[in-house]
This record gives C-alpha cells, sequence and structure tokens, in this order.
C-alpha cells in the first residue's frame, strides 16, 4: 500500500474517530438531565418516560458507537486485506472481462452484508425488543433478508454490466450517460418504489371510510393536493415506531399513515401530521431533495471518471485496476468526505422541517402540532436533550424541543 492509500486509511480512522466523539457527548448529554423533564413538557411528559426515553437514547448512541468502529475497521481491513485475495479468487475462475467485474463487486456486496448482519440482528431482536418496540419475527427477517438480496441482484446486476460497458465502449463520456441513466431511475424509483417494490414487504390498505378519512380528505381539498389515496401500512408486523409519509410525483403521489400512528392519536394530531406532510410537498421539499441528490451524483461519477481513468488509483491500495475494483475502492475511500457533509445535508432537512412546521401551523393551528409532537416524542422514546453539536451534526429534523419552542414563538 501506498503512502496515499495510507492516508486514506487514517482519513477513515479519524472519520470514525469524530463519530465516536460526537457520540459520546450525546450519551453524557442525555445522562446527565435524565432526571428532569424539561420545563417545557413537565405536564405531557412523566419522568418515567424521560427516563425511558433517556436509557432508549443512550443505548442506540453506544449501539451506533460500535457499529462506527466496527464499520471503519471493516472498511479499512477491504482496502488492505481482503480486497486483493477475493479478487485473485474470482480472477482463478472467471475470465477477464465485464463478468469478472460484477462478480467481484456482487462477492463484496455478499460478503459485506453477512459482515453487517450481526448489527441487524442485535437492533431488532436486542436493542428494539428491549425497548419493547421489536414486532419482527425471526421468519420475517429472513424473507425480508430474501426479498432484498434478489432486489438487489435484479437491479444491480443490469445496471454495473451497463456501467462497464459504457465504460469500455466510450472511456470518455460513459459518465455523463451513467450519470444521466442514474438520475432517470432515480425519478422513476419514486413512483416504482411505492406501488411495486414497498408492497414487497408490507401491505398497504386503502383507509376505511369514516372520520378520520373524511377529515384528511377535506384538509387535502384545501389544500390543493391531488393524490391516488389515503394508504394504511402495517408497520405494526415490524416495529411499534409511528411515521407518515407521502411518495410520487403528479396523480401518483400517495399518502402513507403507519398503522402504529393511526392507533395512538387523535384526530387533530393526525391532521397536523398530514399538514406537516403536505408542507414539504407545498414547498417543493421533494424536488428540492432530487436536485440535491443531482448534485452529489454528478460529483460522484466525476469521481468515478477519474479513478477509472487513473492508473494508480487502485495501486494506492496495492489492487489490480480492474473496475469492480476500481468501484469498490472508491465507495470504501469516499466514506470520510461523505461523514463531513453529513451536518450541512442535515441543516438543509433541518430548514425544510421548520417550513413544513409553519405550514401546519398555518393550516391547523399551532397546538395539535405541538402536541402531535410531544406525543411521538413521547411514544417513539425519542430525547428531549440531545447533545446540541450532535444534533447540528446528525440530526434530519429539529430536536423537538427547539421545533416546540419555534411554534410558540410564530404568530
Amino acid at each position: 500500500m501506498s503512502a496515499m492509500g495510507v492516508v486514506i486509511c487514517v482519513a477513515i480512522a479519524l472519520s470514525a474517530a469524530l463519530g465516536v466523539y460526537l457520540r459520546m457527548r450525546q450519551t453524557a448529554n442525555v445522562e446527565r438531565h435524565r432526571e428532569a423533564v424539561p420545563a417545557d413538557f413537565a405536564r405531557e411528559v412523566s419522568l418515567d418516560d424521560h427516563r425511558r426515553a433517556a436509557d432508549y437514547t443512550i443505548a442506540r448512541t453506544r449501539f451506533g458507537m460500535a457499529e462506527t468502529i466496527y464499520d471503519a475497521v471493516v472498511s479499512i481491513l477491504w482496502l488492505a486485506l481482503w480486497m486483493a485475495p477475493l479478487y485473485a479468487f474470482v480472477s482463478h475462475y472467471i475470465e477477464p472481462g465485464l463478468t469478472r467485474s460484477v462478480v467481484f463487486v456482487a462477492a463484496v456486496g455478499v460478503v459485506g452484508h453477512f459482515l453487517e448482519m450481526p448489527f441487524s440482528l442485535a437492533n431488532a431482536f436486542w436493542l428494539e425488543e428491549r425497548f419493547g418496540f421489536n414486532r419482527l419475527t425471526p421468519g420475517t427477517f429472513v424473507l425480508d433478508e430474501l426479498k432484498s438480496g434478489a432486489l438487489a441482484l435484479a437491479i444491480g446486476t443490469p445496471l454495473l454490466y451497463a456501467m462497464f460497458a459504457l465504460l469500455r465502449a466510450m472511456p470518455d463520456t460513459w459518465w455523463l450517460l451513467a450519470y444521466v441513466g442514474f438520475m432517470a431511475l432515480t425519478i422513476a424509483m419514486t413512483v416504482i418504489y411505492p406501488t411495486v417494490i414497498a408492497p414487497m414487504f408490507n401491505k398497504f390498505t386503502p383507509m376505511e371510510d369514516g372520520s378520520t378519512k373524511s377529515r384528511m380528505e377535506a384538509l387535502l381539498e384545501r389544500c390543493g393536493f391531488e393524490s391516488k389515496g389515503l394508504f394504511v401500512m402495517d408497520a405494526s408486523k415490524r416495529s411499534r415506531h409511528g411515521n407518515a409519509y407521502f411518495s410520487g410525483f403528479g396523480k401518483a403521489k400517495r399518502i402513507v399513515f403507519f398503522d402504529t400512528l393511526l392507533e395512538k392519536h387523535s384526530l387533530e394530531e393526525i391532521e397536523s401530521i398530514l399538514a406537516h406532510e403536505l408542507g414539504h410537498f407545498k414547498f417543493g421539499h421533494v424536488r428540492q431533495m432530487i436536485l440535491q441528490a443531482a448534485v452529489i451524483a454528478f460529483i460522484g461519477f466525476a469521481a468515478l471518471y477519474w479513478a477509472f481513468s487513473s492508473d494508480t488509483f487502485a495501486g494506492w491500495f496495492g489492487l489490480p485496476n480492474d473496475p469492480g475494483v476500481v468501484l469498490i475502492a472508491l465507495l470504501f475511500a469516499k466514506e470520510p468526505i461523505s461523514h463531513l457533509l453529513t451536518p450541512l445535508l442535515a441543516w438543509r432537512s433541518r430548514r425544510n422541517e421548520f417550513e413544513a412546521d409553519d405550514f401546519a401551523r398555518q393550516i391547523v393551528g399551532k397546538e395539535p402540532m405541538i402536541s402531535a409532537l410531544t406525543r411521538l416524542t413521547r411514544d417513539n422514546l425519542a430525547t428531549l436533550t440531545p447533545d446540541p453539536l450532535y444534533a447540528k451534526f446528525y440530526f434530519s429534523h429539529p430536536p423537538v424541543p427547539v421545533r416546540v419552542a419555534q411554534l410558540r414563538a410564530t404568530q
């Protein structure tokens, strides 16, 4: 491994160290405030609920700390030790060409997935189970794994073949065509995922006629929102966490409520949650996120073009200059840069959440929104006392106390 390879491995280790430091701050801050409910929530959140939320947050944060260290070690091991022998093994059975590159990428993906599986199992059957959230059975877990793996192979294999074929046929312009194709697929997936892929994992039932549906449809009409319907997802088959979202474009937009959310919230709270989601639509946040993804993807494909054109990048790690090897090496090497971009992307997302909150306040009033946020926080055991630096770095949603304060301060 060359000096540049060592520098990248050190950068991965430093990035993980930063993640561990921020999580240590989060754990310390939550633990420090465990015995006192913030004054603004003293009536709605009991001390017992606040303590359970603190314990859950601390457990999740420590779990994330272990996962961060593990992921960094695995990434460095791939770059420094594992990729070369795996490529030699694949090369022993497959002649040089597109298939060798695709099979190598698939092999790394399969091995990497099994390396991550202990954390997936521990998260569901130890952490979430310990705090009463898990409803996932071993059978459902295995079935989900098989479905996800089959989808990854069915979608990823032809895309890899296409990209490597373009690289061979058009070495100077392949990345622009690949980028356009990637963005076209990304936009298409906003329609394909909710209508084709998501139903493979969950059941989506049209919301039954009644007061809830009538009130939601009246809100949609008031906001000028056309959709393909209101759906209820059987989220309770896997978890007790509650949520709601909308997806798709144009008349293909679908509004989905978790059944766990409908079970626990009042009609006014559900209306405010939907109004918040409609705020994202009203301000064009989905389009903004796609544009943001387009910019990031463009930079990513430009980096791929440089890496594939370079005779030195793979050599930094003592690896052969095969397209599949270069692709995987770049994916591991980018981790420190992706981590440093996290606070910028999180800040952008939090700004959108404030706009959506304000829209909901204007449509249904601030009290239902405050009540919904408080109940979501209590039911999901989200902490009311996150570390400010940790929140600024990682939180895609502003901390609930900040959102509530903003709603109360706005006239």
